[in-house]
């Protein structure tokens, strides 16, 4: 009887099922790509569909719907791999979470702390993981690149402190701005700063790139 894996699998492991690298990446962003436009156009929402109205204000429209779209795209990841990615599935816990906490208490402070508990979990995992000698942003990247130890033991410790850097960052925005300004830099400000730092990454990638083994 075969063993079933709840969990995806170790990059490493042959019978890891991949997904197609751009809807993997739509199934990560689709989501949070959601939640923009909720709250941009969350008055519009509300008066098309009467049962958004009663959850308050864009911010909360746009929770209830980030929640869905979270469970939307975990779904669909479990259909196509039969099992449910790591990171996302952590994120989406968080989502859950702080956005039960958003809606019942009506309070903005939960959904708006969910990036900061989120990117500091990723960041102590990612060290705590290297502590260990586990090198787990593996899991992240592995359909992307394929590097040797060393290089993933590089990365992951960079990616563990960039992870806290947006912690951080998240916590400024949220105290000092408005909801709006904290949504926009959310996906707007975030998402370039994250590009520019993953190609700051690339000669160490290509420094420790390994050649792809002949089918």
């Amino acid at each position: 009887m075969s063993e079933k894996h709840i969990f995806e699998r170790d990059p490493a492991d042959p019978k890891r099922k991949e997904i197609n690298p751009i809807l993997k990446l739509a199934l990560e962003l689709g989501p949070l790509m959601v939640f923009f436009f909720a709250n941009s156009r969350g008055e519009w929402l509300a008066g098309r569909f009467p049962a958004l109205a009663e959850l308050g204000g864009p911010l909360f429209v746009a929770t209830a719907l980030f929640m869905a779209a979270t469970a939307i795209a975990l779904t669909v990841s479990w259909i196509l791999t039969r099992t449910l990615p790591i990171m996302p599935l952590v994120s989406g816990v968080v989502v859950f979470v702080f956005g039960a906490l958003t809606l019942y208490l009506h309070s903005e402070i939960f959904i708006k702390m969910k990036p900061t508990i989120v990117n500091t979990l990723f960041g102590v995992v990612l060290l705590g993981g290297l502590a260990f000698g586990k090198s787990l942003l593996g899991y992240v990247f592995d359909s992307a690149f394929r590097l040797d130890a060393e290089g993933w033991r590089k990365l992951t410790l960079r990616w563990g402190v960039f992870f806290l850097f947006l912690a951080v960052v998240n916590e400024v925005v949220w105290r000092m701005f408005s909801t709006d300004a904290w949504v926009a830099f959310k996906v707007w400000g975030i998402m370039p700063i994250t590009i520019l730092f993953t190609m700051s990454q690339m000669p160490l990638i290509m420094k420790h790139s390994l050649e792809e083994p002949t089918k």
